[in-house]
């Protein structure tokens, strides 16, 4: 003992050897005890679930009626693919939450969701805002750097590193986040014919990403593994991860419309001309359409839950700017008051910035550009003067909008 008395019960270190020494009824603990201490209960208490336990009791799950609500804020249109959604996302966390216990009669099984339309139209946007919802980890993925296993590229564990990094590496956050595989339609099948060589960045990036959308366990590089081949691994258990993948799988429409065409032949036709929107063909999309594309069917059987998104009409780009929390003007009246100027956006001008983008086939993201294209030379001059109010008519935005950047706009879409 030291001469005052005082050192750990447990180590026995002595009071000048430690940084702080905590005094019990007729013991004392010193910090490094503590610490080490701590560790042993986080890890057992992860062995027997209850970590897991209280993370999914502190997950509160809306009802898909008040996740539709909340999409309604953020997303205009899209009703369909926004119930869908809900619903898939409601079930997924219902089944985080059961009990994981060998006595389950029904054991429930993932809804992972594919979502197919066109550029533009907020596939990522319904998945971004479902995360910031959950407050769960979040990650976007793009398929088109997916290479099978030993090519240059990026092997399909990469997705895994880059969702532990969104949950701060904490492997019970991060295996009940959601991935957002954007550009699946990059990964199709390149032909029907064999050849001789392999198909690397589009069949068998396929046939890696199968165990990944079931659920098992994957030894994940939490810094991605070729650039830092020493670090040791992740295990990550896929199985409660909610994948969603996105993909505009332009051309899809001729299979759609030849299918279409091929069943109202005959004595069972049941569909008219007048029948089918020509318009959107995208809303008669079915798993077949899919494999005909170039998804092998093992893929198409793990995504489940298949929406589509409608194509962007006239009013629905007009809502868009105007409407939802996130809306365009109201971003750019927010930059404009930090200046102390009020900005002040007439519907002609809105309606002319709606017809472009329609006629150029900008999609939403078009909007944004031809906004920045009309206000940046406010943006540029305005904070320099004393001019506290800013109005956009319809030949303001003419002027700023020549033939030549629309050109461009359309070229960078």
């Amino acid at each position: 003992m030291s001469k005052d008395g005082m050192e750990c019960s447990f180590c026995g270190r002595k009071k000048e050897e430690t940084n702080l020494l905590i005094a019990g009824v007729d013991a004392h603990i010193c910090d490094s005890c503590v610490t080490q201490a701590y560790g042993i209960i986080s890890e057992e208490a992860a062995f027997l679930g209850d970590d897991e336990l209280v993370k999914q009791a502190d997950l509160e799950v809306k009802k898909p009626k008040e996740i539709k609500e909340f999409l309604d804020q953020y997303i205009i249109g899209q009703d369909q693919t926004k119930k869908t959604m809900a619903v898939a996302v409601y079930n997924h966390y219902k089944r985080l939450q059961q009990p994981d216990t060998l006595e389950q009669e029904v054991e429930i099984e993932k809804s992972n969701m594919i979502l197919v339309g066109d550029t533009g139209t907020g596939k990522t946007l319904i998945a971004k805002t479902i995360a910031k919802m959950l407050n769960v980890p979040f990650t976007i993925v793009d398929a088109t750097v997916l290479t099978q296993a030993g090519y240059v590229g990026e092997d399909v564990e990469s997705i895994l590193s880059r969702l532990l990094q969104a949950a701060d590496y904490d492997v019970a956050s991060a295996e009940r986040g959601i991935v957002f595989i954007d550009e699946i339609d990059k990964i199709a099948r390149k032909g029907d014919n064999p050849s001789i060589t392999r198909d690397v960045s589009g069949e068998g990036v396929q046939q890696a990403l199968l165990k990944l959308l079931e659920g098992t366990v994957v030894n994940v590089a939490p810094k991605g593994g070729r650039k830092h081949p020493d670090q040791k691994f992740t295990e990550v258990n896929t199985k409660n991860i909610l994948f969603i993948a996105g993909g505009a799988f332009s051309g899809i429409q001729r299979n759609i419309s030849k299918r279409l065409n091929r069943q109202a032949v005959g004595f069972g036709a049941s569909l008219s001309e007048d029948q089918i929107d020509e318009e959107n063909l995208l809303k008669y999309i079915i798993p077949t359409d899919l494999k005909t594309f170039g998804l092998i069917p093992e893929i198409i059987g793990r995504l489940p839950v298949l929406s589509h998104m409608n194509p962007l009409d006239k009013k629905t780009l007009r809502a868009i700017l105007t409407e939802p929390k996130n809306s365009l003007v109201k971003q750019y009246t927010k930059l404009f008051q930090m200046d102390g100027i009020n900005l002040k956006v007439q519907d002609n001008a809105l309606d002319y910035i709606v017809e472009k983008a329609l006629e150029y086939n900008l999609g939403a993201r078009g909007l944004r550009s031809l906004c920045e294209a009309i206000l940046t030379d406010a943006m540029f001059e305005m904070p320099s003067t004393k001019e506290s109010k800013f109005v956009v008519d319809q030949e303001y935005a003419e002027s700023k909008l020549s033939k030549t950047m629309l050109r461009q706009l359309k070229a960078a879409s």
